[in-house]
Parts: C-alpha cells; structure tokens; sequence
C-alpha cells in the first residue's frame, strides 16, 4: 500500500464519522459540550424591575430638584417586596436587587441622601429612570439565546441557569479505548531491565483524549501475543468505545501483531501508512461500530498522530464544528534543508518577532526524544518536497496546547 498524504488520511478517517446521539445531562456536567436543540429563555430576566444599587425608591417628579426631604413609608430588599405605593412625597429604603414599588421610577443611591428618622432628604436630583434595571432587560420569555451546535462554555452555563434550565440535551461524550502493545514496556515506577521501557505514549494520549471531552478508559499494556491483543480488543468492544487508539506494533514487522489481532476480530483495514513524520505506520480502521486509530510506538510520533487525527475524530463524534485545528502562520526561527516525500511536522518553540511569531525547532528531531516535545510550543509543518528554506521565511505552525 502507498504512502498517503496526511490530507487524505485524516479524509479517510472522518469521512464515517457523525456526532453521536443526543443524551439529557445535568447542566453542571455539560461545560465543553455541545448542544443539540436550541435553548429559548423560559423566564423573562429580570421578571420585574429591580433596583440596580442600595439607596431609595422615588418618584422622580419627586427629585426633579434637591434638596428635597420625603417621607419613609417602607424597606425593600431582594426577595422581599414591598406591597405598598410609593405617593407623593414619598419614598422607599431599597437594596440591590429589590423590586420597585409600586410608583416609583427612580433610585436615589444613599450616598446622595441624608436619614432622619422616618424621613429622607435627597441632596441631588437625579434622572427618571436611574439605577433601575427594567423587566426584560437582559431577556425576555421565548428568546433564543444559545444556538444548537454550540460549545458551552462556563459563561453559558451561567446563561443556560439563568433561563430556567437543570437539564440540557448534549451529544454523548465519545468513548476513547487506549491500549499499549509490546513486551518491553514496563509501569512507571519500578525498575526498568536494561531490555524493558517505561511506557509513556499511554499517559499523553489518555491525557490528550480526556482534554478534548472524551469518556477515556485505559486498558493499560498488552503483551505481543496475538490472542491476549485480540483480547483487549474485545474488552474495549464490549465496554462500547467508539474508538480504539492502540499504540505500537502498528507496522507489519514479525513483531507488529495489533494488524494480525485486529484481523482477527473483523477489522475493515482504511490504511496503514502515511506520508508523516513522525509516524509512517500511521493504522485506520472500522471494526464494527468502533473507530480504530493505530499509532506508532515511538512517543513522539504517537503523540503527532493523536494530535493530527484522535483530536479531530473526538470533535466530529463529539459534534463540534472546530474539528481540525487552523494552520497559522509564522517565520522560520533557522535555516532548515530541503525535505523529502514526507511531510514533515517538527517540534519547535515559539518566541516573538517584528513580523509576528517565529518558529524554531531544535536539531534533534529524532521521534524517541520526549524532552523536546515537553518544551515545544507548535508543530512546523513541512510540507511533502519543500524546498529548503531560510531563517526568515514564512512558515506554517500548529499550536499545541488546548
């Protein structure tokens, strides 16, 4: 099978994907979610008008010239109205967030004001309508506020709580499988034998799945036998994943079992190698209803080839809009030579320069080396070909980071 270009690779993989169905969740755990109705304001906000300071309600007839001293009639406060009218000559003690009274129009704040007893003076005449907040002027009853499609976020938590709602209908978060192959791989935190390695690339994709909203399930390391792969594979079936993200043995080799195991179980094979690096042996698949994403064992390129498709399959599942992330431009931070067929995504650090962000990877671009992607700020996009290029140039960049 060819080398395919990373364009057509992640085409393949959403080209099967839709947002999964709606589901009822408490409006507390819906933060990143995406709605799948409309939402129309089932309340009008504020319900009355309300005092917008702590002060006195007045007629502002009243007021119209100060000083001027009124009698108290009453006390106002938020969620406790006063039943009386407020008449000529008249005034009411209210705080922030209590309704007007019936006849007043105005709000003195009590800084402009003077208490004596059951009397007021008002030493500033203020305007009709000052520090009032009109029924209806932040929403009214019926209104469409937030639209279906959209990513909620915490300030539209806060509006969706506003207009009345406990409950909202989001799409079901996407359940995300990983599981590590090899024989050599190793838990962190014991002592390693010189033959075995700490697995890693578990820890980053999990981490990256879950920051994307995914319900991630860690099915930990599977030893290079075809049955125990086939195995997890099942479990991850069973538990009812819409995606299985293996890392490892996702080339041919006579060590590269997770194919063989993937065969086994019915994997309709979407292809296995990408014109990428990091990560050529880049596996897609459909077993079932189940995505299956096959990234290399090195960290590195597990890493990219999560961030390049595992991200944007989790947005499609989850319904987003923003599936795949926006190139954006830069400057070359250091001469870099000519690249060949692959597209090349290096690591590189982002500093600021007098045309706008600069872009410089390090030397060492080896796909073992997690030190460098710790401290990377993007990926430099090379594309497949490009020619060489100097410090300077324009370049293309993909941010890493939420």
């Amino acid at each position: 099978m060819p080398l395919m270009s990373v364009a057509e690779a992640l085409q393949r993989v959403l080209a099967d994907a839709r947002a999964l169905a709606p589901e009822t969740v408490a409006l507390d755990a819906t933060l990143g979610r995406v709605l799948t109705e409309d939402l129309n304001a089932l309340r009008t906000q504020p319900p009355a008008a309300v005092s917008a300071m702590d002060g006195y309600a007045v007629r502002a007839a009243d007021v119209a010239q100060a000083p001027v001293s009124l009698a108290l009639i009453g006390e106002v406060a938020a969620g406790h109205p006063f039943d009386g009218e407020v008449k000529a000559g008249q005034a009411a003690r209210i705080f922030t967030g209590g309704v007007m009274p019936a006849g007043a129009d105005t709000v003195i704040i009590q800084e402009l004001t003077a208490r004596d007893g059951d009397k007021v003076t008002i030493q500033k005449a203020t305007a009709k309508g000052r520090n009032v907040r009109d029924r209806g002027i932040d929403f009214t009853q019926g209104q469409p506020l937030l639209r279906k499609g959209r990513r909620l976020t915490d300030r539209d938590l806060m509006l969706a709580a506003a207009m009345n709602y406990p409950t909202l209908s989001v799409h079901r978060r996407p359940k995300v499988a990983v599981l590590g192959t090899g024989d050599e791989l190793v838990a962190p935190g014991g002592t390693p034998a010189p033959s075995e390695i700490v697995y890693s690339n578990g820890f980053a994709l999990v981490a990256m799945a879950r920051s994307e909203g995914a319900e991630v399930s860690d099915f930990g390391i599977a030893p290079d036998r075809v049955a125990d792969i086939a195995a997890a594979v099942r479990r991850a079936r069973d538990w009812g994943a819409d995606i299985l993200l293996t890392s490892g043995g996702a080339s041919v080799g006579e060590h590269d079992l997770v194919q063989r195991a993937l065969a086994s179980e019915g994997l309709d094979l979407s292809f296995w190698r990408v014109a990428l690096r990091p990560g050529r042996p880049m596996m897609h698949g459909q077993l079932g209803g189940m995505q299956v994403l096959g990234v290399p064992g090195n960290p590195v390129s597990s890493y990219v080839c999560a961030f390049l498709f595992l991200v944007p399959l989790i947005r499609r599942l989850a319904g987003r809009d923003d599936v795949e992330r926006v190139p954006q431009p830069a400057r070359l931070g250091c001469d870099l030579p000519a690249n060949d067929e692959r597209a090349n995504y290096m690591r590189a650090t982002l500093s600021e320069g007098p045309d706008g962000p600069v872009a410089t990877p390090p030397p060492a671009q080896d796909s073992s080396l997690m030190a460098p992607l710790a401290k990377a700020d993007c990926l430099l996009i090379r594309a497949s070909h490009a020619p060489a290029a100097a410090a300077g140039s324009p370049c293309i960049i993909l941010k890493l980071g939420l």
